[in-house]
């Protein structure tokens, strides 16, 4: 069945907007015992030529009619404009989020949406709201987890029925080692690295922005920032040279790879709160010292995807 919803689907190029050749709608268990009792009704009501219970019969089903027509309504023309799974730490809580949007003037009650293996998050939109859902997912070891589909569904109203359609977007939840370990981060030379405000860009090397503390001298504040209504930002600079660490995984004494990888996390993550440059050497790779959000997340996911291929979802 996936297969063949695949092949005639193919891959989606968000955002996506839920047409009718996409969507698909069954009975739930409780419809299936409701078509039954009308059918059951039926009989009876043919057999004793009752018309009471004909005319109750016919309006069951029509009953039924409707609420599949307003369940398949529910994800009809709904857009979903992003999905996202940011990386973790083993062992925590991961999550993928779901951008939805409802275009049309009714309310879109009790929306699901949930992997393979996982149990239903349900989310309700109003008219022309805009929200994102977030499923979560249990505790993962480290790795690299491909998601290859996700399911939108939904049984209002009434849950005779459930219509539901698959997303077929390529998504990578990243599971960072979880930093552990007691060893201290290998020695730097020179100056102590860290960041220092500067008077001027000369020789020295851009850090960033800051929020503006009591003290920080006014030639230093971003006044271009400012003007376009951003708070009051105060530019930061370190002199040019300043010491770094470089975290080598072959100079680990553990023999454990699951436990140097997870030294190494712990290093990354106290070097990039301290404001230090380091770098990182794992064998046949090495990743050159930087500092900064992309530096630190390029340097767990290597840690990461160590020694592995991607594990596809579900599992």
């Amino acid at each position: 069945m996936a297969v063949w919803v695949r092949a005639r689907q193919g891959e989606d190029a968000l955002p996506v907007r839920l047409e009718r050749r996409r969507l698909y709608i069954l009975p739930t268990r409780g419809g299936v015992a409701f078509g039954a009792l009308v059918f059951a009704m039926l009989i009876a009501g043919l057999n004793y030529a009752n018309s009471l219970a004909l005319f109750l019969t016919f309006l069951l089903a029509a009953f039924a009619l409707v609420a599949m027509q307003l369940c398949h309504r529910n994800l009809l023309g709904l857009t979903v404009h992003s999905l996202a799974a940011p990386a973790v730490f083993a062992q925590r809580p991961a999550s993928v989020m779901v951008s939805l949007e409802n275009p049309q003037a009714l309310p879109r009650p009790q929306l699901g949406a949930a992997l393979d293996t996982l149990t239903e998050s349900r989310i309700d939109l109003t008219a022309h709201e805009r929200r994102t859902l977030v499923l979560a997912l249990p505790p993962l070891a480290r790795g690299l987890y491909r998601i290859g589909r996700l399911r939108l569904a939904g049984t209002h109203p009434f849950g005779l029925f459930r219509a539901w359609t698959w997303l077929h977007h390529p998504l990578e939840l990243i599971v960072y080692p979880a930093p552990a370990g007691s060893l201290p981060m290998p020695g730097a030379s020179g100056r102590q690295p860290g960041p220092h405000p500067r008077g001027g860009a000369g020789v020295d090397e851009w850090l960033g922005l800051r929020p503006f503390r009591d003290g920080d001298s006014p030639r230093q504040v971003d006044w271009k920032a400012y003007a376009r209504e951003a708070p009051l930002l105060v530019k930061e600079y370190q002199p040019a040279g300043s010491d770094l660490r470089l975290f080598d995984f072959s100079q680990l004494p553990m023999k454990d790879t699951e436990a140097r990888l997870a030294q190494l996390a712990r290093w990354i993550v106290d070097a990039e709160a301290q404001g230090e440059r380091y770098g990182l050497m794992l064998p046949g790779e090495q990743i050159a010292p930087d500092r900064g959000p992309e530096h630190r997340h390029r340097c767990l996911a290597r840690l990461a995807q160590f020694g592995g291929t991607p594990v596809p979802w579900p599992r």
